[in-house]
């Protein structure tokens, strides 16, 4: 596929002006006064764009190569409002639209896709520096809008956060809306502020120094305002997926549609700047073709960035636990840079709730915890009572930076009946312990919106679709989705108003106790994790060849307690205990002087106090007491 440059460079306070790209779908501007016309439309015996504003005419699309429909057409300008009319008859919205501005059922408007860029000083950073925070946008603030992040970035910034991840804007039904239910990929929801709204949120990321990534669906289109059916063959009746129709990424006509979602990754790192694609739920992305879909992606991601200078990441969620999604090429992966991993919040959630229902069912708590703390995946190929089949195969090979962690996300909370937070039924003391385990772990850690100063509002599954049949489809689909959870109760009602504003953030529980001191906390894990790699990230060698610090994750007595040794040049050890009284603990062969760094026990945490002193002289044997529910971090003095 042809690659042409599409971003022209930013400097200072100039305005970017993205070249022409005749092989993008949709309606784009040329240049004076004139756009590009593509659409395809296979199934349709003509193609026209009729335009509605700011005057109504047609304009006909001349038949091109495999069921293309194209034109350069003059007048047509930004701001234009436009539908798509196959068969001379039937009207749609473009499926490439850029926008629509009224809803999924209105005409699409062309887009300027200039922006006056100040970002010209920025490089995104390695994967392994980040610290990735998601939010919904439509909750964060009261006012829901891109523009209403902007004045909480220099406070994530501070807190440590290098990157900030927002759940998918691509155009959905009404305005409340988790995202996964967007039936335009390239349209920016309109509610949000549309496609200006997310450049300002994303110069003022770079602003602050803060990464941004995009949260982007490629497995399904939403069940209400997507008629790509009906232009072409989008998607495939070979494969299901839990929310419809496959995509078609390798039956009969596959490549226009696999391009299509080719050019919508790179269309978000050339005219948005993004710089890192969350692709939500691989695992429903069927392709068994010699060159899947995800390795031409990621292929195509790669090559952007070395033609432009401007590096970008895709990062995975799956649910097969295959190593072959992170591999390289040359290892025969696909070589996507990164993916989410369930099971270890899965065991940290077993290990701190004790929960055992549902997926959980699978997980014994603190053990999988070290296991995946040591391999990255607990199931490496052995059975999963609850898939009831063998699942997963090894990933220890793989470096910790292919990992995204988490103890809590968007699925994880607001796919429980009533979308609590892991905070909610834990002592204070426990959200702290969560907090530690993950901010000291090797992988990127991943933090969802309102954790770290335990935000008390939950966050309920809520949509606003206009069509009754399924309003009460989504209703039942609910209630059968927590059957296996045993919970009990009527979830809250997707589709009211209410249940979404129960959602939204309360920011002022920062300036509060204790969201003050955990804040608080949650900053100086961080500071941690960032000043001393030997108790967080691995950290890139200093020198080619250089081998990365070693960790290695592992139970010791009593029960409950889990012990990680680091080596470099001065050894770290760190203590988590799940136990629910305190534990004496004895560490062989710790020769030398060490110091507490932390103890999250501390009263300066609001903790019952340290039982560990500020220096040890261990003599061979370290021997401490940790309090229940705590982390404790230990360093050699020299």
């Amino acid at each position: 596929m042809t690659r042409r440059r599409s971003t022209a460079p930013a400097t200072g306070d100039s305005i970017a002006r993205p070249l022409a790209n005749p092989r993008a779908p949709g309606v784009t501007p040329a240049g004076g006064q004139r756009a590009f016309c593509r659409v395809w439309a296979p199934r349709a015996s003509s193609a026209a764009i009729r335009l509605i504003a700011p005057q109504e005419r047609l304009v006909p699309l001349s038949p091109a190569a495999c069921g293309y429909y194209e034109t350069t057409a003059d007048g047509v300008t930004a701001g234009a409002r436009y539908f798509v009319r196959l068969d001379g008859d039937t009207d749609r919205p473009d499926p490439a639209s850029r926008s629509q501005p009224d809803g999924v059922h209105g005409p699409s408007e062309v887009v300027d896709p200039a922006f006056e860029w100040q970002d010209s000083h920025w490089r995104n950073p390695p994967l392994d520096d980040y610290v990735l925070y998601e939010l919904h946008v439509g909750t964060y603030t009261a006012q829901g809008t891109f523009d209403a992040i902007v004045p909480h970035l220099a406070g994530l910034q501070d807190m440590g956060v290098t990157a900030i991840e927002i759940m998918p804007v691509a155009q959905f039904p009404g305005t409340r809306n988790w995202g996964y239910d967007g039936a335009y990929p390239y349209a920016v929801q309109n509610s949000y502020g549309g496609p200006d709204g997310l450049r300002r949120l994303v110069n003022a990321c770079h602003a602050a120094g803060l990464a941004f990534v995009l949260d982007v669906v490629y497995n399904h289109l939403g069940p209400e305002g997507s008629y790509l059916a009906e232009f072409g063959p989008y998607f495939t009746d070979r494969y299901r997926t839990p929310w419809g129709a496959a995509v078609n990424f390798d039956g009969p006509d596959s490549d226009p549609v696999r391009e299509f979602f080719v050019e919508n990754a790179l269309y978000w790192i050339r005219e948005f700047h993004v710089d890192a694609l969350r692709l939500d739920a691989v695992h429903a992305i069927y392709d068994f073709s010699a060159r899947p879909f995800l390795e031409e992606l990621a292929e195509a991601v790669d090559r952007e960035g070395e033609e432009h200078a401007r590096r970008a990441y895709l990062i995975a969620e799956s649910a097969l636990n295959d190593p072959r999604v992170v591999r390289t090429r040359e290892a025969g992966g696909y070589a996507v840079h990164a993916q989410w991993n369930d099971d270890f919040h899965h065991g940290l959630h077993v290990a701190l709730t004790g929960e055992r229902t549902g997926y959980y069912v699978d997980y014994e708590g603190v053990a999988d915890l070290a296991t995946s703390l040591n391999e990255a995946f607990v199931y490496t190929g052995q059975y999963s009572k609850y898939r009831r089949r063998r699942f997963g195969a090894p990933a220890r090979d793989l470096p910790p930076e292919r990992f995204v962690a988490f103890s809590q996300n968007h699925d994880q909370v607001g796919n429980r009946m009533l979308g609590e937070r892991l905070g909610q039924p834990l002592p204070f003391e426990a959200s702290k312990l969560a907090a530690a385990v993950l901010l000291l772990s090797p992988f990127i850690p991943l933090l969802w919106m309102g954790e770290e100063y335990g935000e008390h509002a939950p966050f309920l599954y809520f949509v606003s679709h206009s069509d009754s049949r399924l309003v009460e489809a989504v209703r039942q689909g609910r209630q059968e989705e927590f059957e296996e959870f045993a919970w009990q109760g009527e979830p809250p009602d997707p589709q009211s108003e209410d249940t979404f504003e129960r959602s939204r953030l309360d920011h002022t529980l920062k300036g509060s106790e204790p969201g003050r001191t955990l804040l608080r906390f949650y900053r100086m894990l961080l500071d941690l994790r960032r000043r001393r790699p030997v108790f967080g990230r691995e950290g890139r060698p200093s020198r080619p060849g250089a081998r990365r610090l070693m960790t290695a994750a592992s139970l010791v007595e009593p029960p409950g307690l889990l012990l990680r040794t680091r080596t470099a040049r001065r050894g770290g050890v760190v203590f988590h205990h799940f136990g629910a009284t305190a534990a004496d603990v004895r560490v062989p062969a710790a020769r030398g002087r060490w110091r507490r760094v932390l103890d999250s026990a501390d009263t300066e945490w609001r903790g019952p106090g340290t039982l560990i002193g500020a220096d040890l002289a261990p003599g061979g044997e370290l021997r401490l007491q940790v309090q229940p529910f705590s982390t404790v971090v230990l360093e050699e003095a020299g």
